[in-house]
């Protein structure tokens, strides 16, 4: 552990770190631009000096490049380090546009604080700027090459990092360029990071183009809801509506970064047309008299046709909060059916993977890029889990060997970034040894012998689910014993519904009745139901997912639940020339406009109060209990060791 001053503070590190993350770990940060944890080493930026004033090396240095050694003695403060790193700021600023009060980049631009940290207020330089033309980059990324510092970490990352060939640098000197040869939309599916990656204002978010500033944002740790890799984010809202939603660093789970689906694909959350109103026999109603109507509907269809003939629904959209109450929900009406699936081989794969995953097969993002052998079996990586295929492409570029088995045609544009080699069925994979060998297995095919052999030899297993949160599905139909909604409706065994978030296989049974809905989306089940009421979807939430890999976490609340300020309904407004002129409304209410939405888990827990069940202030009980202080921050827990010596097991 190489031990050395900085600043006249003893630090301590690992092998192999930098002075620069020496410093930060205890509270210096040295500043940079062309540096970034995720990145290889460039060191063209020059911003990151530091004078070495006793050790194995000596004089100015980056400290980005340099490893910590013992011995060194290092001074971020001297007047020769400062003098180049003021010097560098103002080459960097020689050409730059100085636009930061147009710039969407103000408020969280490397730049700005690193140009008033160094002293730099004003330009000596009087001659002719440098300027490029910019480049249609597609409809999500907008980009402003003069803006520019050259600090190579766009093309790095896009090239490098995540595989793609469709951009990069040209030109040289001070005509250095980065850009496509031809502009047109970027072919990567992970593009929308340039926007968080670049350290000024050259790549920015053009779906929330000049709506507001970093300050004005609200916005919470959050975990995305498009796949079951559970990527951690942080949605940043402004006046009730998502404007933007960016990375945050995990490194069990997604490290840096995360899929353009994951960043642009925010639209739904925002829709006026989202149901928001609880609603009776087609009219609006009050929240409470539509529950105590779904309660009553309930009562009385138990009496006619008995408990086994009504099946409560739910999803992988659900989080466990309300995964938990509708088991609680179904034991409150003795007798009912629990759906956490629509599809019978959903329902299927997800048990599969409850059964057979612990935590030592368990693979997880570091397993993937450590891994010397991977098959990828059964599945379209780049549709039900993008970001692992960073994951891979990290380990292929280590070396590992890549095996497509019994996979789907890769569409064009969604060319895998990592070279494989197809083959008919797992057993043509050469796991000798087995001790690095990963499968990553589909969504929907799972043989769970075959994979339970596989594991037993060595290799790790990932099992990616259906939805978003469909492991905690599995592992709730284990243990209070659930079924596929889609079998007990083709067998006749159900008369009855009553959906949560439930997304039902199109054409079900027209013979089923669908008693309430609760939904944050218009569905054929909501059309058909008497009783609708409309819940928060995961933005406007508080609650818990488990992720394919079985590891629990936390989002919280990132905004408030309504109708976005922009575009909302004239009756709203308290003039008619401000709903012309789109202001926000001057009349004082007490209620949100279209705010009446509720967490689905409060929408049970008064159903079972209201059907005689107990008082529920708290859905996590029992073994479930220890993840509710769950930090959102945090890297999240695998909840095996919740689950020892419970149902988990062959029924």
């Amino acid at each position: 552990m190489p031990k050395l001053i900085i600043d006249d503070i003893p630090v301590e590190v690992a092998p192999g770190t930098s002075v620069l993350e020496a410093a930060r770990s205890v509270g210096i940060t040295i500043p940079h631009f062309c540096y970034h944890p995720a990145l290889a080493i460039a060191a063209a930026c020059r911003l990151c000096a530091v004078k070495l004033l006793d050790g194995p090396v000596k004089g100015i240095q980056m400290s980005c490049a340099l490893p910590a050694q013992d011995g060194m003695v290092v001074s971020t403060t001297d007047p020769e380090a400062l003098r180049m790193r003021q010097l560098v700021i103002e080459w960097l600023m020689m050409n730059h546009p100085h636009d930061c009060p147009v710039c969407d980049e103000g408020g969280e631009c490397l730049l700005q604080d690193f140009t008033i940290a160094g002293g730099h207020s004003r330009r000596r330089y009087q001659g002719k700027k440098r300027t490029f033309q910019n480049q249609y980059l597609g409809e999500t990324i907008h980009h402003e090459m003069n803006r520019c510092i050259e600090c190579y970490r766009c093309a790095r990352f896009y090239q490098d990092y995540a595989g793609g060939t469709d951009f990069g640098v040209t030109g040289s000197a001070g005509r250095v360029y980065f850009g496509r040869f031809q502009e047109g939309a970027l072919e990567s599916p992970f593009s929308g990071n340039l926007v968080d990656i670049c350290p000024t204002g050259v790549f920015t978010d053009k779906t929330g183009r000049f709506r507001a500033r970093y300050w004005d944002y609200e916005f919470a740790p959050s975990v995305c809801q498009h796949c079951s890799v559970g990527c951690n984010t942080a949605p940043q809202n402004f006046q009730r509506e998502t404007i933007k939603i960016v990375g945050r660093r995990n490194d069990q789970v997604n490290g840096w970064f995360i899929c353009d689906r994951a960043r642009f694909d925010k639209g739904y959350l925002n829709d006026p047309q989202r149901p928001r109103e609880a609603r009776l026999d087609g009219a609006t109603c009050g929240y409470e008299d539509a529950i105590d109507a779904a309660a009553k509907a309930i009562g009385k269809f138990v009496a006619q046709n008995g408990a086994k003939s009504l099946a409560f629904v739910g999803s992988s959209r659900l989080s466990l909060e309300g995964m938990t109450l509708l088991a609680q929900l179904a034991r409150t009406v003795d007798g009912a059916r629990l759906c956490y699936f629509g599809d019978g081989a959903e329902l299927a794969g997800s048990v599969a993977a409850a059964r057979l995953l612990h935590e030592k097969n368990s693979a997880y993002l570091r397993d993937i890029e450590k891994a010397e052998c991977i098959a990828l079996y059964a599945l379209d990586l780049m549709e039900e889990g993008p970001m692992l295929a960073l994951a891979v492409r990290k380990a292929f570029l280590a070396g590992a060997q890549i095996y497509l088995v019994d996979g789907d045609p890769i569409p064009a544009k969604q060319k895998l970034p990592f070279t494989f080699t197809a083959v008919a069925n797992l057993d043509e994979v050469p796991f000798e040894g087995g001790g690095r060998g990963v499968v990553i297995a589909g969504a929907g095919k799972k043989d769970a012998d075959l994979l339970d052999q596989l594991a037993s030899g060595g290799a790790k297993l990932v099992m990616l689910q259906p939805g978003p949160n469909a492991m905690a599905g599995g592992l709730l139909t284990l243990e209070f014993g659930g079924e596929a909604f889609s079998e007990l409706a083709s067998a006749g065994k159900i008369k009855g519904v009553v959906c949560f978030e439930a997304d039902l296989p199109d054409g079900f049974n027209a013979d089923v009745e669908v008693l309430a809905c609760a939904d944050w989306r218009t569905s054929a089940a909501a059309a058909k139901a008497p009783v609708f009421l409309p819940t928060t979807p995961w933005i406007e939430s508080d609650g818990t997912a488990i992720n394919y890999e079985g590891r629990a976490q936390r989002f919280r609340r990132t905004r408030v639940s309504g109708l976005p300020l922009k575009g909302l309904d004239s009756k709203y407004y308290g003039s008619a020339a401000d709903a012309a002129a789109e202001h926000p409304p001057r009349v004082h209410r007490k209620e949100i406009p279209g705010g009446a939405e509720r967490d689905a888990w409060r929408v049970m827990a008064q159903l079972i109060e209201r059907l005689g069940g107990r008082t529920i202030e708290e859905p996590l009980t029992g073994r479930w209990s220890k993840l509710k202080d769950l930090d959102p921050e945090g890297e999240g827990v695998r909840v095996f060791n919740l689950l020892q010596g419970d149902p988990r097991t062959e029924p």
